[in-house]
């Protein structure tokens, strides 16, 4: 490749959905599935990816925090500035696939459905943060709250969001979802009731297709 040849742009996916709603058990699968299509890929999560968006999930997860509305959507979006400048960018300009455990739609999702904080005010953060970066597909993992109370019941102690009362995870699940019906064509919605095999059967036919993209 000469000096005035560049790689390709890496594919940028995101795992979206409800605490409790499956999406660690299926980053395994994902890892393999793009490791046997010879896929360089780099896998990361929101909030965190870097040394400060570590120190910064720290603080958004333990239960002790207390923290205002708009200063948890700010923390949010200062973990995925330096995020995206440190590992996201690097990685898509490269060539290399970029996998990421939650990316914006989950602020929409629990800081504008689940807090309150208005879409407009994120969506302005969005702008200035992301400067039109976008995934290019977003695998949405979706199912009823008792269902996913239930797988997360007894398994561990609970962060901050996690212990939030079943209306606030409600609304959370409704902001995921009109997320998807407003951008089709880069949320797959995954119904994560069904059995592990089906589920990811799905996901394997969303990455052949993204694979396949010209």
């Amino acid at each position: 490749m000469s000096s005035q040849q560049q790689a390709p742009r890496g594919r940028f996916i995101t795992l979206e959905g409800i605490d409790g709603a499956g999406k660690s058990t299926h980053l395994a699968f994902i890892r393999d599935w793009l490791a046997g299509h010879a896929i360089d890929a780099v896998f990361t999560r929101e909030p965190g990816g870097t040394p400060l968006g570590e120190k910064i999930r720290e603080l958004l997860l333990a239960p002790e925090t207390r923290v205002s509305l708009d200063a948890e959507a700010l923390l949010a979006f200062a973990s995925r500035q330096q995020h995206i400048a440190d590992v996201i960018e690097p990685a898509l300009c490269a060539g290399r696939w970029l996998v990421s455990d939650r990316f914006t739609d989950s602020t929409y999702a629990f800081q504008g459905g689940g807090r309150g904080v208005s879409f407009e005010r994120i969506g302005a953060l969005e702008d200035w943060v992301q400067r039109g970066l976008q995934p290019d597909l977003t695998l949405l993992f979706d199912l009823p709250l008792e269902v996913a109370a239930g797988r997360m019941a007894g398994t561990r102690q609970l962060d901050r969001f996690e212990q939030e009362a079943a209306d606030f995870h409600q609304r959370v699940r409704e902001a995921y979802l009109r997320r998807a019906d407003s951008e089709p064509q880069r949320f797959a919605v995954l119904d994560s009731s069904r059995g592990i095999a089906e589920i990811q059967a799905d996901i394997a036919g969303h990455l052949q297709k993204l694979r396949e993209r010209g």
